[in-house]
């Protein structure tokens, strides 16, 4: 049962054992399938520091149809690129914080300015380990689960281009980004097992991108009474719930160290596309080392509609 298999991974004394969870780096041919990505422009793999198409690997759950995993189709610099946009950009004002509801922030402060370049170093260091969410567009309710249009802010380009390509890559050609949720994970953070049904478009796919250290990536069934499916996430993986696994059971019971770091991988086979700041990439780069960050990214509206 999902419950039960979260209730395994999450533990730490004694560690779960590891052997059942799904490994992309050695994709076991009973439980996953290749599956070849649509023709695109590669000039538009370049603006998002994205690998060749021709590199990219991508794989479905053969029990869990419509769950798709891409394995890490950044190349280095295209991951500091986001990594930082995650903690300097998607952070700060017009977009929702957890750290809002507890004025912690002071007048039109930003999380990143306070973190990294105050002077106050005690304060930067209680509040580094704080922030834990964001949500961009339209914004989740976490209390109601009900978006509204009165909560509701623009969805950064870039981020909505991004994912707009991947769906044109795996024939998802409507797909609009209209909402995402970047959570910031350290070491000991978990999230619970839970659907994402407060869309009122259910049908489009979710696109949930992972940068930094390891997780155990947890899938069930409807219920939480099903048994559920274990996957290794790491720096760049990107998964893709659509079709019937959109509104399955999912969680995260573990975060782990990472045993490579591709954000620093010496690109030689890339040119690199994304502008980053060496200065903020310093501060990112301590963050990451010890933290996880998930960007997911979702439609709210139906194909017919323009506003809820």
């Amino acid at each position: 049962m999902f419950k039960d298999s979260f209730k395994y991974y999450k533990k730490r004394d004694p560690l779960p054992d590891l052997i059942d969870v799904i490994d992309f780096d050695r994709p076991d041919i009973t439980k996953v399938k290749r599956i070849k990505a649509g023709f695109t422009d590669d000039s538009y793999e370049k603006k998002f520091g994205l690998k060749c198409l021709e590199d990219w690997k991508i794989y479905e759950l053969l029990n869990i149809p419509g769950l798709i995993f891409i394995q890490n189709p950044f190349t280095a610099s295209g991951q500091r690129y986001w990594i930082i946009k995650c903690l300097k950009d998607y952070s700060r004002k017009p977009n929702k914080l957890n750290l809002d509801a507890h004025d912690i922030l002071k007048n039109d402060e930003a999380w990143w300015n306070v973190c990294f370049q105050s002077n106050d170093k005690s304060r930067a260091e209680s509040l580094l380990p704080k922030l834990r969410w964001a949500t961009l567009g339209y914004h989740h309710n976490w209390d109601t689960k009900v978006y509204s249009e009165c909560f509701k802010t623009p969805m950064p380009t870039e981020l909505a281009e991004l994912t707009q390509f991947l769906a044109q890559v795996l024939n998802f050609s409507q797909f609009r980004a209209e909402a995402a949720i970047v959570n910031y994970y350290r070491m000991n953070s978990t999230l619970a097992g839970h659907t994402d049904c407060s869309e009122p478009n259910v049908e489009a796919p979710l696109f949930s991108i992972s940068f930094g250290q390891t997780a155990i990536f947890l899938i069930g069934g409807l219920s939480q009474e099903d048994p559920a499916d274990a996957l290794f996430l790491r720096s760049g993986d990107i998964v893709v719930m659509a079709d019937k696994s959109r509104l399955r059971y999912h969680g995260v019971p573990k975060i782990l160290s990472s045993h490579s770091i591709p954000w620093d991988k010496n690109e030689t086979e890339y040119i690199k596309n994304c502008a980053w700041n060496e200065n903020d990439w310093k501060h990112a780069k301590k963050y990451i080392s010890e933290a996880r960050i998930n960007i997911n990214v979702r439609q709210v509206l139906k194909a017919s509609q323009l506003t809820l």
